[in-house]
């Protein structure tokens, strides 16, 4: 069972990044998935989410406009395209997989995601 995360890198704020979360050895067409961040010294922080069915997402409001997040349920992959990218979005990006099947909301709380990815650092400079 294995989320892997990938796609991260140093860049320059205005900047575009776009992760990928490839799932195996898990259902994934029928949850939901979830990116978080968590910056240094700082606690996770909740960034987007994308239903089972891919038409459903939600972001926080720091990100809205910025960031949007996709699936490919044929890939067994998540998405989240970053785009103007700001130094303050600059952490360790995390995706998972919300531990519901079919689930009906939204979950900002990481105590609602089963399985976790390792990360992927995302620094931008200013």
């Amino acid at each position: 069972v294995q989320l892997q995360a990938s796609g991260g890198g140093l860049v320059q704020a205005g900047d575009s990044l776009r992760l990928s979360c490839l799932a195996s050895g898990l259902t994934f067409s029928k949850y939901g998935m979830g990116w978080f961040r968590q910056a240094p010294g700082k606690e996770r922080e909740f960034v987007a989410a994308i239903s089972w069915r891919p038409a459903f997402t939600y972001y926080i409001d720091s990100v809205k406009g910025r960031f949007t997040i996709s699936r490919d349920n044929a890939k067994n992959t998540v998405y989240l395209q970053m785009n103007s990218l700001k130094p303050e979005d600059t952490a360790v990006y995390y995706c998972a997989r919300d531990s519901e099947y079919l689930g009906t909301y939204w979950k900002k709380n990481s105590a609602e995601y089963d399985y976790w990815g390792q990360g992927t650092q995302v620094t931008v400079s200013s």
